[in-house]
């Protein structure tokens, strides 16, 4: 227990925000909404595991005397950002990358390295890379958007300290630095996207149909907020969809390259892999759709 108690005091010390999760597991000890007595912390209405984190030592001490609880991270009012790297699970199909070879491979496309920054290794093996936040921005939590076995945790999100332990493991600290500020290239793939935007900036052609109109609208919205994983075959797609309306006279092809190129470039990935994709694809759509006869 005084293990445990230590290792929720050092997170306080570095101002992070704990609460004790249950003995050997992940969730948290807290009582639900609906057992909720009204007392105590929850004297002014229910108070979940987020809001009733904290730093105060005396609280933390009075907690983890009632027993070996894990410690819990409440990552928004930490003011963290946490990179949640995680091993290939059996169910994966043969050759499914784990978090961390997904992470090196997004750096290496960004022409970044790995961030140096403080580190865990999870009880299963995976790693969690903790970042401070951007001040004034609020993230939320994300599954799979930078990449396969890659998750993020921030408000309305917790991780699981180091010195807690589940049955297959413990959690240890492997970079004991401070948190470095989230990078400015991770921000643009986590920010908030608004499709409703993306979708009043198309430029739309004056000839247009009202339906050509709409879908290239819907189809750019869609490539510029698709995920890392799945951004090339949303191009490739939505320039497909888009193509059948050149041979008819309803799109001009360079518009649609255009805003297409655009769109792929917002959703991360580099000119010459938009260029490429998109025109192989409209080719494709074009042979395969005859514009209207004379």
């Amino acid at each position: 227990m005084n293990t445990l108690l230590n290792a929720a005091l050092d997170a306080a010390e570095r101002g992070w925000h704990v609460f004790p999760l249950r003995p050997a597991d992940k969730r948290p000890a807290l009582h639900g909404e609906t057992a909720c007595s009204g007392t105590g912390d929850c004297a002014g209405g229910h108070r979940k595991w987020e809001q009733r984190a904290t730093t105060d030592p005396d609280r933390i001490r009075a907690a983890w005397s009632a027993g070996a609880f894990n410690v819990g991270l409440a990552t928004g009012p930490s003011g963290l950002v946490v990179v949640d790297l995680d091993p290939v699970k059996a169910k994966d199909p043969k050759g499914t990358p784990d978090g961390v070879t997904s992470l090196q491979a997004l750096c290496e496309r960004a022409g970044q390295t790995v961030p140096a920054t403080y580190r865990t290794r999870t009880a299963s093996g995976g790693h969690h890379l903790y970042f401070t936040a951007p001040p004034g921005v609020r993230l939320g939590n994300s599954a799979g958007r930078l990449g396969k076995h890659i998750d993020t945790r921030a408000h309305g999100g917790y991780v699981v300290a180091a010195g807690s332990t589940l049955p297959n493991g413990a959690y240890e600290v492997v970079n004991p630095t401070d948190p470095v500020p989230l990078p400015e290239w991770l921000y643009a793939l986590l920010a908030p996207r608004q499709p409703s935007r993306g979708l009043m900036a198309v430029p739309v052609p004056v000839r247009a149909s009202r339906y050509a109109a709409a879908a290239l609208r819907a189809e750019t919205a869609a490539v510029a907020g698709a995920g890392e994983g799945v951004r090339n075959w949303t191009l490739v797609r939505a320039a497909r969809a888009l193509g059948r309306f050149i041979p008819s006279g309803d799109l001009d092809r360079s518009e649609v390259e255009a805003a297409l190129n655009s769109a792929g470039l917002r959703a991360g990935l580099r000119e010459n892999e938009c260029r490429a994709a998109v025109a192989s694809a409209l080719n494709w759509s074009i042979a395969n759709n005859p514009g209207r006869p004379a």
